[in-house]
């Protein structure tokens, strides 16, 4: 394992500033709220954009990313994007999807050194992200519940998360999709150690409480086994 897979293990909520939900002006705010709350990677998803408009909102953000200390900044999806990020600052790196970029390929775009995740969704895709430890930093398993940040994707449920914590992976992992102050006790007790929020954290005005009111349900419930 890497030295970053072995940095986000430590990572027990990752942040996504997502289009979808909040106004390009009021992105960065939300980023330094996240950055405020000790949140170790934060990742900018804008799939309702254009490149130009995605490659913009990229460039506001790099302020807060570009010191020493800072963290991850992910790009969801654009490589390109993601590589020019990647050669402007060392913490940052590149999310893909199932359907986008292969990981091996992602992984050349990038570079070493540059933080590479996965989405999956089923026990299999999991297992094989496991296995491109080396390749990958950290993969990412939902939806658990239905969310509107994913729609149509069916939700895969507690179950899968209780699978892939029986898998005993090499790399980290975050449980993501619908996960909020109400249902985040019981992801935690089907084995999820780290997990990602949108909605729930972004919609309020004070994204930083709301993160720290989701971690505190999180952490409230026994840890599944």
């Amino acid at each position: 394992m890497g030295a970053l897979s072995q940095s986000l293990r430590d990572a027990v909520f990752y942040g996504i500033v997502d289009t979808g939900y909040v106004s390009d002006a009021d992105i960065p705010g939300k980023c330094r709220a996240l950055v405020r709350v000790g949140c170790k990677i934060i990742q900018l998803r804008a799939k309702n954009c254009d490149g130009a408009r995605r490659r913009a909102l990229a460039e506001s953000l790099l302020p807060i990313f570009d010191r020493d200390g800072a963290p991850y900044f992910v790009i969801n999806d654009d490589v390109e994007l993601a590589r020019d990020i990647c050669r402007r600052i060392p913490n940052s790196g590149l999310h893909v999807g199932q359907s986008d970029t292969n990981p091996l390929r992602a992984r050349e775009i990038i570079g070493e050194n540059r933080v590479l995740g996965l989405s999956t969704h089923s026990l299999k895709q999991a297992a094989d992200a496991d296995a491109l430890c080396g390749v990958l930093d950290y993969f990412a398993v939902g939806p658990v519940y239905a969310t509107g940040t994913k729609p149509g994707r069916p939700a895969v449920g507690l179950e899968l998360v209780r699978e892939v914590k029986r898998l005993d992976c090499a790399l980290p992992w975050f449980a993501i999709g619908g996960i909020n102050e109400k249902t985040a006790p019981a992801v935690r007790a089907a084995g999820a150690e780290r997990i990602v929020a949108v909605s729930c954290v972004l919609v309020p005005d004070d994204t930083g409480r709301a993160v720290e009111n989701l971690l505190e349900s999180f952490k409230s419930a026994p840890a599944g086994i």
